[in-house]
C-alpha cells in the first residue's frame, strides 16, 4: 500500500478523533440529545476503523497482521451496525431490531467463515465470500437508511451524506473485486474516508446546531426573567405586552411577530403572540412564545386585581369617586406641595340637603341614585380643571379639593356656583340642594389636614344654620370656633372638677304660700362667677357632658331631699334618658329608695320625640317619680297623645304668666288647666314675677307656683320672708309602698307650719 495512503488514513483517524472530542461535550451539555451518543460511537468506530487500516502497512505478514485483518472487519461490521440506531435518532425511522437482527446474522457468519476454509488451501475464496457477505450487511444497512429517508425531504446535507455513502460502498466493493491488483489495497484502504468526512461534516453542523439552539434557549431563559422582573415594576400592561413582543421578536429574528392582549370573564386575561409567517415550526420556540404570553395574561391579571383592591380600599363603590382616606392622602400631598410652592389649597365642603327625607319617604335606592347625581355634578362641575380633586367622605358628605386657590371673593363665588347648580327635584317639590362650606389653607399655616377639613365642616354647619346656603371660613368664624373649642374645654374641666352645683327655687302653694317642693337648678360655678344654663346648656348638650351635669344635679337633689326635708324636682335632658344603661346611672345617682319624693322634668318637645324615653319614664314613675312636662305649651305634643304619655304634671311656660294680664294669655292658661283637671294632672305656673300674677293664677285654679317673687333659686333652702316657728320637725320615716320594685318603702316628710 503506498504511504500516501497510510497518511491520509492516519489523517482522517485524526480528524475524526478529534471530532469525538466536540461530540463528548455536545452529550455532556444540558440539552443531552440523543443522536449525540450515537455519534460518539459512530465516530470512535471510525476512528479506530481507520487507524486499523494505516497500521496494516506497518505489520509483516503474521498472527498479528491476521488479527489486525479480523478486528478491522470487526469495525467495519460494527461502523454498519452503529450505522442503524443513529439513522433513527439522527432522521426517525422504523423499528431497528429487525434490521440490526438482519444485519447481525450477516455478519456473525462472516466472522464465523473469517476462520473456516470452505476447502483446504483456498483462502482467497472465503475472504472473497467474506466481501460479498459484508455487501449484503451494508445494502441491510443502505435498506434502512432508504427506508428511513424516504419518507423526508432530504437536504443538501442529506444528499451530501447518501453521496458519500453510495461513493464509500462503491470503492468498498470495486476494492473487493480488484483485491488481487495493485488498485485493490488502495481502494480498500480509502473507501472508509468520503464517508468519514460526510459523517463528521454533518456531526460538525449537528453540533454547531446544538451549540445555537442552547444559545438560543439561554437567550429565551433570560428574555423570561427579564419580562418577569419587569412585570413587577412596570404597572401597565399594555406596557409590558409591548416589551414582550419586542423581546419575542429580537430572541427569534422575527420582525412580523405582534401581541394582543384581551380581557374574558371573571378579571382573567388572554395573551397571543403571532408572527405573520404563521406560528414557530420549532416546539421549543412555540413554548417560548407561549411562556411569555402566560408572564403577561397573569401580570395583567395581577394588575387588574390590585387596581380593584385600590379602587375598594380608595374609592367609594356607589358614585366611583375617591373616598376619605383617598381625600386625607390627597390632602396631605398637596399641602406638603403647596407648603413648598407658597400656593394656597382650599377645600369646599358639600353638604347633600333633604337626604335623609328622600332616603325616609322614597326608600334608600332612591337616596343612592340621588348621591350619584350630586357625584356626577361635582364631577362634571370639576372637569375642565385639573386643579381641582372631587371626592366623597362619606353618606351625603362631598368635597372639592382646590390646588393654588384663588382669593376669597372668587372662592365666594365658587361656593355660589356650586350651590346654585344644583336643584334637583326628582321625587318631591322640596328640592335637593348644597350647603357649601369653604376653608383654604394659606402659607405659614400649620400643615394640618384634620384642621382643614374640620373648618370646612365648621363654614357649611354655619351655612346651614344661618340658611345662607354657602360660607367661608373667615377669621370671625376662626374666632367664635376658637372661643367655642376654649369654652368646650373649660366645661370639660368644670365637669371633670366638680365646678357644677345646684340652687333650689322653692316651689309654694299659691294660697298659702307655704313651700311644698324646691326644684334643682344647675349652675356653673366659673371662677367664682355662677353661670346661667342659657350660656353653657345648648354646648353641654351638643358635647354630651349634659349627661354628667345632670346625674351630678340629682345626686345634690338627693342630699337636698335629707337635709331640707323636703320633695326635690330636678330637670333631665332627652340625651340623659337617651343613655343605654340611663335607668341604671338615675338608680346610682338617687338611690334605691324615697322615689316617691323625686319628680323629673323634662320639656314637652323632648318627650315627645324622644320615643326611647317612654319606658325609661314609665319604670321611674312605677316606682313613684313623678314626671313633669316642663314649659308646656310651646310644644306640639297633641291632646290624643298627652293621655298616653307617663305625665303627673303640667308647668305652664313663663311666657304665658308673662302674659296673664291680656285676655289671650288668661285663655291658655284655663285652657291648660282644664286640660289637666281633664286627666287628673297637677299644674305648676313658672315665671311669677308680680303679686297680680299670683292673684290671677288663683282665680284660674292654678294650685302651684313659682318664680322670682316668690323666691329666687339659692344655695340653701329658699325661704320668702319670716317663717313660722316649727315646733318639732319629725325625720324621714318610710312606709310600704308597692310602688316601688327596688325597696318597698316610702319617705313621709313632716308637715311644715
Amino acid at each position: 500500500m503506498p504511504t500516501w495512503v497510510t497518511l491520509a488514513q492516519l489523517v482522517a483517524a485524526g480528524f475524526v478523533g478529534g471530532f469525538c472530542v466536540l461530540q463528548w461535550v455536545w452529550w455532556r451539555g444540558e440539552l443531552r440529545p440523543a443522536g449525540a451518543a450515537w455519534a460518539i460511537a459512530w465516530s470512535i468506530d471510525m476512528t479506530l476503523l481507520l487507524l486499523a487500516a494505516a497500521l496494516f502497512a506497518y505489520t509483516e505478514p503474521g498472527a498479528l497482521r491476521e488479527a489486525l485483518v479480523f478486528a478491522h472487519s470487526l469495525l467495519v461490521g460494527a461502523f454498519l451496525v452503529i450505522s442503524i440506531p443513529a439513522t433513527r435518532a439522527f432522521g426517525g425511522g422504523p423499528r431497528v431490531a429487525p434490521w440490526i437482527a438482519a444485519v447481525g446474522t450477516v455478519l456473525v457468519v462472516r466472522a464465523a467463515l473469517w476462520w473456516t476454509p470452505l476447502m483446504p488451501g483456498e483462502r482467497d475464496e472465503p475472504a472473497t465470500f467474506s466481501g460479498c457477505l459484508l455487501l449484503a450487511a451494508a445494502a441491510v444497512v443502505v435498506g434502512y437508511v432508504i427506508a428511513a429517508m424516504g419518507r423526508m425531504r432530504l437536504s443538501r446535507f442529506g444528499v451530501l451524506v447518501v453521496v458519500a455513502l453510495t461513493e464509500s460502498l462503491g470503492v468498498f466493493a470495486a476494492a473487493l473485486f480488484v483485491q488481487n491488483s495493485a488498485v485493490g489495497p488502495i481502494l480498500g484502504g480509502l473507501w472508509a474516508i468520503p464517508l468519514a468526512l460526510a459523517l463528521e461534516i454533518i456531526a460538525l453542523r449537528t453540533l454547531r446546531r446544538a451549540q445555537d439552539r442552547s444559545t438560543l434557549q439561554h437567550r429565551m431563559r433570560d428574555a423570561l426573567a427579564h419580562i418577569s422582573n419587569t412585570a413587577w415594576f412596570v404597572k401597565d400592561a399594555e406596557s409590558l405586552l409591548v416589551a414582550a413582543r419586542d423581546e419575542a421578536r429580537q430572541v427569534l429574528g422575527d420582525d412580523t411577530i405582534e401581541a394582543s392582549l384581551r380581557p374574558i370573564a371573571r378579571g382573567r386575561f388572554v395573551c397571543e403572540m403571532f408572527s405573520g409567517d404563521g406560528p414557530p415550526a420549532d416546539p421549543l420556540q412555540r413554548t417560548f412564545v407561549v411562556d411569555l404570553a402566560q408572564v403577561v395574561s397573569a401580570a395583567a391579571e395581577r394588575y387588574a386585581l390590585t387596581q380593584r383592591l385600590h379602587d375598594t380600599a380608595y374609592a367609594d363603590t356607589l358614585t366611583r369617586l375617591p373616598n376619605r382616606r383617598a381625600v386625607e392622602q390627597h390632602l396631605t400631598d398637596l399641602l406638603d406641595r403647596a407648603n413648598v410652592e407658597r400656593t394656597r389649597v382650599s377645600l369646599v365642603y358639600c353638604d347633600l340637603d333633604a337626604f335623609k327625607r328622600v332616603n325616609d319617604l322614597h326608600g334608600h335606592a332612591a337616596g343612592d341614585s340621588l348621591l350619584v347625581r350630586v357625584a356626577d355634578y361635582l364631577r362634571s362641575f370639576a372637569a375642565h380643571d385639573d386643579d381641582v380633586f372631587v371626592g366623597r367622605l362619606g353618606g351625603d358628605e362631598f368635597v372639592l379639593v382646590v390646588a393654588r386657590a384663588p382669593q376669597d371673593a372668587e372662592l365666594v363665588g365658587l361656593a355660589r356656583s356650586l350651590r346654585e347648580g344644583f336643584v334637583d327635584r326628582t321625587f318631591d317639590s322640596h328640592p335637593a340642594r348644597l350647603t357649601v362650606g369653604v376653608a383654604t389653607w394659606v402659607p405659614g399655616d400649620i400643615v394640618d389636614v384634620d384642621a382643614l377639613v374640620r373648618h370646612a365642616d365648621t363654614a357649611m354647619l354655619e351655612a346651614k344654620r344661618s340658611r345662607a346656603g354657602f360660607r367661608v371660613f373667615d377669621r370671625a368664624l376662626r374666632r367664635r370656633v376658637e372661643a367655642d373649642r376654649h369654652r368646650r374645654a373649660e366645661l370639660e374641666s368644670a365637669v371633670e372638677n366638680g365646678a357644677f352645683v345646684a340652687h333650689f327655687q322653692p316651689v309654694v302653694d299659691a294660697r298659702t304660700l307655704e313651700i311644698v317642693e324646691v326644684e334643682a337648678l344647675a349652675r356653673w360655678d366659673h371662677h367664682g362667677n355662677l353661670l346661667m344654663p342659657s350660656e353653657w346648656l345648648e354646648l353641654a348638650e351638643e358635647t354630651g357632658l349634659i349627661v354628667p351635669i345632670g346625674l351630678e344635679v340629682l345626686r345634690q337633689g338627693r342630699r337636698a331631699l335629707e337635709r331640707f326635708q323636703m320633695p326635690v324636682a330636678v330637670n333631665v335632658a332627652a340625651r340623659q334618658l337617651a343613655e343605654p344603661d340611663a335607668l341604671a346611672q338615675i338608680e346610682t345617682a338617687w338611690g334605691d329608695v324615697f322615689w316617691e319624693h323625686l319628680t323629673l322634668e323634662i320639656t314637652e318637645s323632648a318627650l315627645v320625640r324622644t320615643t326611647h324615653a317612654i319606658p325609661v319614664l314609665s319604670e321611674l314613675r312605677a316606682r313613684g317619680v313623678r314626671i313633669a312636662v316642663d314649659d308646656f305649651g310651646t310644644g306640639y305634643s297633641s291632646l290624643a297623645r298627652l293621655s298616653r304619655l307617663p305625665v303627673d304634671v303640667l308647668k305652664i311656660d313663663r311666657s304665658f304668666v308673662r302674659d296673664i294680664a291680656t285676655e289671650r294669655g288668661r285663655g291658655v292658661i284655663r285652657a291648660i288647666v282644664a286640660l289637666a283637671q281633664t286627666h287628673g294632672l297637677d299644674v305648676v305656673a313658672e315665671g311669677v314675677e308680680h303679686a297680680s300674677d299670683l292673684t290671677t293664677l288663683v282665680e284660674l285654679g292654678v294650685r302651684r307656683a313659682q318664680g322670682n317673687f316668690l323666691g329666687r333659686a339659692q344655695a340653701g333652702l329658699p325661704v320668702r320672708g319670716p317663717r313660722p316657728v316649727v315646733e318639732s320637725v319629725r325625720a324621714l320615716r318610710s312606709v310600704p309602698t308597692p310602688s316601688s320594685p327596688r325597696d318597698d318603702r316610702r319617705v313621709v316628710l313632716p308637715r311644715r307650719v
